[in-house]
């Protein structure tokens, strides 16, 4: 089916499957916030909880199917925020409507799996989006600017580092899908690592091969607890990273090392932005969103009605699920 064009006089009336708690606050607003752009449906396999997400956010048209959601005359692109291991076959169903799509982070559940995605949205001409929206966030495009800007040197080496104290759910061993391998290999690594390694990539290009080691020290569930790696980056530099959900207190900090200063800053926490140079010591300050995919969705709008590149796409999300699958080893 040919893609039906998007003017840019006309609004995109978005259609959502699923309704967690990303959709909350920090997705589902954003869809009606954006200047041309609405969230007209939502469906979930829960038909309840659609339904009470429609009367809570203002959403106009509830569907109990998703395929019909998919279908509906009234919806021109489609966000997908349920968990990873449908990604797949419910972007495949969007790409065979002929309607752009958004899938939630991480693309899908391996690298072989996004490629799938990639190549039949590819085939039809259609837009295909991933929600790493930290390529839109303003923070780190000064980060961005300074590293363009060559304010450090040639980057040398990188190194990302994330503790979290076990969450009362995972002590309590209650069902979630982020411990789950079934459905995100690397549990917390795959859900949380991927923003990260994602970002890197936006900032610094492709990582070329990576290796690492995944463990479980606590025994609370399946999945992963902590994982180490190191990587290469296209330009030659060095990455290294140790992520671990079972630490006592909470650490996250990337430092970016060139050769003539460095850049430090934190991929969840908001907390100044630091670059040393010389005699040069800048901290700035630059504060998210509160619905924090809000500049994510307007640069889907941009690229939908105006043909203005969206920085994360199919194409590069698929590669960060390549360097998390040679991570994990799988």
């Amino acid at each position: 089916m040919k893609p039906r064009p998007l003017p840019a006089s006309e609004t995109v009336r978005w259609g959502m499957v699923g309704c967690g708690a990303v959709t909350e606050v920090k997705s589902g607003p954003a869809f009606s916030m954006a200047q041309g752009s609405t969230l007209a449906a939502v469906a979930s396999r829960d038909a309840r909880a659609a339904r009470d997400y429609a009367t809570r956010h203002g959403v106009p048209t509830v569907f109990s199917d998703v395929e019909d959601l998919i279908s509906a005359d009234e919806v021109d692109a489609v966000y997908i925020a349920t968990p990873p291991a449908s990604h797949m076959e419910l972007a495949l169903k969007v790409a065979r409507a002929g309607k752009p799509c958004c899938v939630e982070k991480p693309m899908a559940l391996d690298y072989r799996e996004c490629q799938a995605v990639v190549e039949a949205f590819a085939e039809r001409g259609l837009p295909l989006f991933v929600s790493y929206y930290r390529r839109s966030l303003p923070r780190f495009l000064k980060v961005k600017e300074w590293l363009s800007q060559g304010a450090i040197g040639r980057v040398r080496d990188v190194h990302w580092h994330l503790v979290k104290p076990p969450s009362p759910r995972d002590l309590d061993s209650k069902p979630n899908w982020r411990t789950d391998p079934d459905l995100a290999p690397g549990g917390y690594f795959s859900d949380l690592a991927s923003h990260g390694l994602d970002l890197l990539q936006f900032l610094l290009g492709d990582i070329e091969a990576a290796k690492g080691f995944a463990t479980n020290t606590q025994g609370l569930y399946r999945a992963p607890d902590a994982v180490s790696a190191c990587w290469r980056f296209e330009s030659g530099a060095l990455g290294s990273g140790s992520w671990n959900f079972g630490g006592h207190h909470r650490e996250d900090e990337v430092r970016i090392i060139g050769a003539e200063g460095s850049i430090a800053f934190s991929v969840f926490d908001e907390r100044p932005l630091r670059l040393r140079a010389g005699t040069d010591e800048r901290s700035v300050f630059i504060d998210n969103p509160v619905n924090i995919q809000v500049h994510h969705v307007e640069n889907m709008i941009r690229h939908l009605q105006a043909g203005v590149p969206h920085p994360s796409q199919g194409a590069s999300a698929a590669k960060t699920n390549r360097v998390m699958s040679e991570i994990l080893g799988y």
